[in-house]
């Protein structure tokens, strides 16, 4: 990589509904909009140049205008709305309206995930860089794993390892990936063809999917407030 500084731009895509969490990213967890949680981690990451948020969502729309006007914001065309339509695509769009030289996108439903893992991951990824041409976070998992036919898939029946001596495996958790717009165009996919994985603490990966989820990270937001306190 050049010594200069390379413009890194962020891409929160927030829609106005949910499907499973109505409403999650408005609602209120630790006291705060969801949403806001992580553009507050993202703004206390000095490798960040510029924050977009694609949205199709009025609210939203208000309160980043209201609260966060060095937020980019970017609506989401019509044809890009529906519950269909494949990440990658929307962020095909992103891309071509927010100029970088490397893409972080996140969600808001990651309201754990700390500036300085999103620091940590950017630095290790311009030092591979293009060695490896993109990252994707995962959580490591060592637990016995079956697949639907009953096949184990980690590790052998008949020999009963203690789980934390089995070979990890690892779950792509969504929580943040970073790109080249060549890479998305060319692979329609924000992975590349030597993506590097980025570990990320199982405590900090938490994503807002369900219910229980939100009632989870809420519960673990307010402890790590009053430690703050």
């Amino acid at each position: 990589m050049s010594k200069s500084k390379p413009r890194i731009a962020a891409l929160v895509p927030m829609r106005h509904h949910s499907q499973r969490v109505p409403g999650k990213n408005i609602r209120r967890l630790a006291g705060k909009p969801l949403y806001q949680h992580i553009l507050d981690n993202l703004a206390a990451c000095p490798e960040v140049s510029v924050i977009a948020v694609d949205t199709d969502s009025p609210e939203i729309m208000v309160g980043l205008k209201d609260h966060y006007p060095q937020v980019q914001i970017i609506p989401r065309p019509e044809e890009l709305r529906g519950d269909q339509i494949p990440m990658n695509e929307i962020l095909a769009y992103d891309t071509s309206v927010v100029k970088a030289d490397f893409y972080l996108q996140t969600h808001s439903t990651n309201p754990l995930l700390r500036p300085e893992t999103i620091s940590c991951a950017i630095q290790q990824f311009l030092e591979g860089y293009p060695a490896y041409d993109s990252m994707f976070g995962v959580t490591r998992l060592q637990t016995r794993l079956w697949d639907q036919l009953g096949r184990a898939i980690n590790h052998n029946p008949a020999i009963l390892l203690q789980t934390q001596d089995l070979p990890p495996v690892f779950e792509e958790n969504s929580c943040l990936y970073i790109f080249t717009r060549q890479t998305l165009l060319t692979r329609r996919n924000r992975l590349g063809e030597r993506p590097a994985m980025f570990e990320i603490n199982a405590a900090e990966a938490w994503d807002i999917d369900e219910e229980l989820d939100f009632l989870i990270t809420d519960y673990l937001l307010q402890i790590q407030n009053k430690a703050k306190a």
